[in-house]
């Protein structure tokens, strides 16, 4: 007698998370060669779940999402104390420091603080990676081991990095190597055209036409689909300054303040400087918009039965071959479960019709609860799963008649079982088990409905979460960028705030100034952001799949409430530093 092997536990490199539930049952070959469908492979992992150029899209979606307001910080923190550097590099180059000295040490310099704080960067990681690993952003936590660095990864940011403030900080002194006096020479921005909605208008406009014309082949609609998407995106960033100075202009046409006015003011003569800093929330939110409200729809229209419902209770499973009849000691078995009303086993039609797979029953068989027979007939065609696909059971239904006897029907094999149960889910799973131990099935196993639709659901909730991540850490870094960009122009402007000081304006007067410039602007663009997001996802799920846009759920709206809260909290945490820069000597000593 051949001893039986003992169990092991599967490994982590076999599981996805570590709260997954996987058992393994093993087998020679001649034994799992009679089991049905069985099929031998060289290799495990030729067929993922998803091709490697959807995964690489998503992954790159998410890149972009995070990568795109990082770019904005390190630029905005790269114009910090702009006028001042400038200014000093402008007088090294009268002493006789030549351009490519400045440009050294304006290099050093800057790369000098991104290797610190790259340096911080890894020790963070490293150091909180455990806790992030628990966190369950796509529904499950992570193995420690998942969040971790190649070599490759790791010089690319080590050295990247401080490669890229490097190059930021000698586009930063474009002026001063025109000549030494050329920081001073500085003049009002030509103010944006109307011209600047037309991107995004087109982008509108592709969406529009994809609801009359929709390619057949998935390459197809990507090719109306995603170009759509980008031209509303770079139309949003390409118009932001136009809705910027036409914000600041009804702004300043409405103004009872003098605060309101004097940043409206400067708003509408620097709208470019103004959007740059909140242009990364203005996209963030965009995409999170998008995302978040084709998943809610999706998940809205597929998800599963409701709880308590006839279908949440009924378990079907169609068997992989022809099973000549079913033992009545397995439905006695079923029946005698707590839980479970009916179990019915449903014959394959020999007739094909046009309304997909149709199994045939006697009358007499069919529980009431799934319908009820036409007049006068003996057999009847039912689906499968004694529901109609995307219909819900119904003790109203009239099932056809069927043309065939009680003979001929005896004579045909049985396809698929159904079992009714209270939707109990003890009733549920001991069902499961018994139909899973007497016909075991490998394609689909034994399923209520809602299974599919549940699993795809999760799936998609996972990435909705995933996108909450995003816009969080996207508005966080939005926060940053605003706060460094109201020290920059605190520090640029501080002569001139001195002297609106000296001649009598008080300081909360210029806080609030200073408060409109940022908070106004990014409110707007937030509300433009969110709009234009919901609208193109609307688009898209009416020409895609025939959906009407369902309104995200109000979790979506507290983290943009709070996302926008906090960034307002950061540029409130920047103003009392105005009192300090501004102070008379200021006046005097410049």
């Amino acid at each position: 007698m051949q001893e039986e092997p003992d169990p092991q536990a599967v490994g982590p490199a076999a599981l996805t998370s570590p709260d997954t539930l996987l058992v393994i049952a093993g087998g020679t070959p001649d034994q799992v060669a009679e089991l049905p469908n069985a099929q031998q492979i060289t290799s495990v992992g030729e067929t993922p779940a998803l091709p490697e150029t959807t995964v690489n899209l998503i992954l790159g979606v998410i890149a972009g999402g995070l990568l795109f307001p990082v770019l904005i910080f390190i630029g905005t923190a790269t114009r910090l104390s702009a006028a001042r550097r400038e200014q000093r590099f402008a007088a090294m180059r009268l002493v006789g420091a030549t351009p490519r000295q400045i440009a050294i040490v304006a290099a050093a310099e800057a790369a000098a603080a991104a290797v610190a704080g790259t340096a911080v960067g890894f020790a963070l990681f490293y150091a909180f990676r455990g806790p992030l690993a628990d966190i369950p952003f796509t529904g499950m936590p992570f193995f420690p081991s998942d969040m971790s660095l190649g070599v490759l990864d790791t010089l690319l940011v080590a050295l990247g990095v401080p490669a890229g403030a490097a190059l930021a900080a000698q586009v930063s002194l474009r002026r001063v190597r025109i000549s030494p006096l050329g920081v001073t020479r500085r003049v009002t921005p030509r103010a944006p055209r109307a011209y600047r909605l037309i991107p995004m208008v087109l982008g509108v406009a592709v969406l529009v036409f994809a609801l009359g014309f929709r390619p057949e082949t998935s390459d197809g609609q990507a090719a109306v689909f995603l170009p759509g998407l980008l031209l509303i995106m770079a139309g949003l960033v390409f118009a932001g300054p136009w809705l910027t100075m036409v914000g600041a202009r009804v702004m300043a046409r409405y103004a009872n303040r003098p605060a309101t006015l004097i940043s409206a003011r400067r708003l509408a003569d620097n709208p470019k400087a103004g959007f740059r800093a909140i242009s990364g929330i203005m996209l963030a939110l965009f995409v999170t918009s998008v995302s978040v409200g084709v998943i809610t729809t999706i998940v809205a229209n597929r998800g599963p039965a409701p709880t308590g419902s006839t279908d949440a209770g009924t378990v079907t499973t169609v068997f992989d071959e022809e099973t000549a009849s079913v033992p009545g000691t397995l439905v006695a078995e079923l029946r005698a479960i707590t839980g479970v009303r009916s179990a019915t086993a449903i014959r394959e039609n020999p007739v094909v019709t046009d309304s997909g797979e149709v199994g045939v029953i006697a009358c007499t068989d069919l529980p009431s609860e799934y319908g009820r027979c036409a007049d006068g007939a003996a057999v009847i065609e039912v689906p499968m799963g004694l529901s109609r696909w995307r219909e819900s059971a119904s003790s109203a239904t009239v099932w056809p008649a069927a043309s065939l006897t009680l003979d001929e029907l005896q004579r045909l094999p049985v396809g698929a079982m159904v079992v009714g149960t209270d939707g109990s889910a003890a009733a549920v799973e001991r069902t499961r088990t018994v139909l899973e131990v007497a016909f075991p099935t490998f394609w689909v196993g034994p399923n209520v409905p809602g299974d599919f639709e549940s699993d795809f659901a999760n799936t998609l909730r996972g990435w909705e979460q995933l996108a909450n991540v995003i816009i969080i850490a996207s508005l966080a870094l939005g926060g940053c960028s605003l706060a460094v960009s109201v020290i920059g122009g605190l520090t640029e402007r501080r002569r001139p705030f001195s002297l609106l000081r000296l001649s009598g304006a008080p300081v909360r007067i210029l806080r609030r100034v200073v408060a409109l410039e940022s908070a106004v602007p990014m409110l707007a663009v937030a509300a433009v952001a969110i709009g234009m997001g919901l609208l193109a996802a609307h688009l898209f799920l009416r020409a895609q799949m025939g959906y009407t846009l369902v309104a995200p759920r109000p979790g979506f709206y507290v983290i943009v409430v709070v996302g926008l809260a906090a960034c307002l909290g950061v540029i409130a945490s920047t103003l009392p530093l105005l009192e300090r820069i501004t102070g008379p000597e200021t006046a005097r000593s410049e």
